[in-house]
């Protein structure tokens, strides 16, 4: 891989939680606009709520996984999280599973929501690629 850095991200959820920002924040100005007797204090709470919302729909909208030669950042919803390759035993993409989930070396697993189900055939290859990258990362002299 040497210095190339290879970025996982949803593409449908992003799609659909930037549009959705978006309208949240249209709506609710346009609420606090045209909202009948409401004081200065209900139109920070609306604001308050439509940019919690937003914000909300922007996180998600962010969600991936940044691949180097360094090991792996996988951002999700709430939590960033750096791994070396080493850390990585296996990648997991079955059937019925929303987004790609990492078999740790702790035995613990890490769901990868860059790489999500509802990007059909895309995410496909996008597991793949990533499981591509740790094999390559993890390989040893003996590779047992």
């Amino acid at each position: 891989m040497s210095g190339t850095v290879t970025v996982f991200r949803p593409r449908f959820a992003r799609v659909v939680t930037l549009a959705l920002a978006v309208a949240v924040v249209v709506l609710t100005g346009v609420i606090i606009a045209v909202l009948p007797g409401a004081g200065p204090l209900d139109q920070a709470g609306f604001a308050l709520v439509g940019l919690l919302i937003a914000w909300f729909c922007w996180r998600q909208a962010s969600v991936s996984a940044r691949a180097d030669d360094a090991g792996l950042v996988v951002r999700n919803l709430m939590l960033t999280r750096r791994l070396e390759w080493a850390e990585v035993v296996a990648v997991r993409f079955g059937h019925g599973r929303p987004w790609v989930q990492l078999d740790l070396a702790d035995g613990d697993t890490l769901a990868v929501m860059g790489i999500q189900r509802a990007d059909g055939e895309r995410a496909e290859e996008d597991a793949r690629r990533l499981a591509t990258l740790v094999a390559e990362h993890t390989r040893t002299q003996r590779d047992d």
